[in-house]
């Protein structure tokens, strides 16, 4: 039985290197072009089954070689894709140029990600997973109906607000676990946030918004927990960074999975500020070892690197 299902999206990765991003107007050489399995939803998927979790997948792809591609990727990373539908509209896809300094500029394409629905939801059965990944590169209505399945069914929600927008209230108040970056958390909270003292801040306005749970990511800085009952900033690891694609989904990745591991072992509060804290340093690890290799879902660390890697 999968531990965990992820509704979102699937993308073939169009990535190329250059020394830096072209001004507007300018054409500049990179090189070769590559293509990647990415989408926030499957690179989320294929990082926490990395760390020989049981993971299951809800998304749409096009019946184009793209969509043969992204199957064939799950299936090699041990994702069960049974609930994958093919779609008549192309596979999503996403423009990645990488800068010389592992930065990188994001165009996508939504593709049948964009038909994605709440029909499909309807038609999982989510009784048979513990915990729910979410994202925002699939329509929000069903990302919404997700969620709300999810609680009825007595599943733990992590929503991943990226692409950064506004969410609807009632979404909020059914995330268990909100992971936003410091653009999200400034978009969500209507406040500034520049440094660890402001995340807090607006990360306890979403709180009050019936948030259970805060992680913010911070890059290098590492990431704040926020709860009701502990703040706790998170320090990050010192890394050579190549390229930041999907080091953030890596981050929840690995997240998922400790978070998982843990909860049948806690009894008492002060044992969960510690499982969470355990739960983030470790995604920690995995966000910043994702840095330091090129492309999205290639990048994605296992089990034993990340073990390794914090001894």
């Amino acid at each position: 039985m999968p531990h965990i299902l992820v509704v979102g999206s699937l993308n073939a990765d169009l990535v190329v290197r250059t020394p830096r991003f072209p001004q507007p107007g300018e054409t500049i050489s990179g090189e070769d072009l590559q293509v990647i399995p990415g989408g926030k939803g499957a690179n989320q998927a294929v990082a926490a089954a990395r760390h020989g979790t049981r993971v299951s997948m809800l998304g749409r792809i096009g019946k184009d070689s793209f969509g043969d591609f992204l199957l064939d990727n799950l299936k090699s990373n041990h994702v069960d894709f049974q609930n994958v539908q093919r779609d008549d509209a192309s596979t999503g896809t996403a423009i990645i140029v990488v800068d010389s300094n592992g930065q990188n500029s994001i165009v996508l394409s939504a593709g049948a990600n964009g038909k994605v629905s709440s029909a499909d939801v309807d038609n999982a059965t989510l009784s048979d997973h513990e915990l729910l990944l979410l994202q925002l590169e699939i329509p929000i209505p069903t990302v919404l109906f997700a969620a709300r399945r999810a609680h009825e069914s007595g599943l733990r929600v992590i929503l991943n607000p990226a692409p950064a927008k506004q969410l609807p209230e009632e979404l909020i108040s059914l995330t268990d676990y909100l992971i936003p970056n410091e653009t999200e958390l400034s978009l969500l909270s209507g406040m500034t946030v520049n440094d660890i003292p402001s995340a807090e801040r607006a990360a306890k306005t979403l709180l009050g918004r019936g948030v259970k749970n805060v992680i913010v990511t911070l890059g290098s800085k590492g990431a704040l927990i926020v709860t009701d009952t502990q703040v706790t900033h998170v320090e990050s690891f010192k890394v050579n960074v190549v390229d930041t694609t999907a080091a953030g989904d890596a981050f929840i990745g690995g997240f998922a999975t400790k978070l998982l591991e843990s909860a049948r072992l806690l009894a008492n509060l002060h044992e969960q500020a510690s499982a969470l804290e355990n739960a983030v340093r470790y995604g920690c690890a995995c966000g910043a070892l994702a840095t330091t290799k090129f492309g999205a879902q290639p990048s994605l660390p296992t089990k034993e690197e990340v073990a390794r890697f914090m001894e």
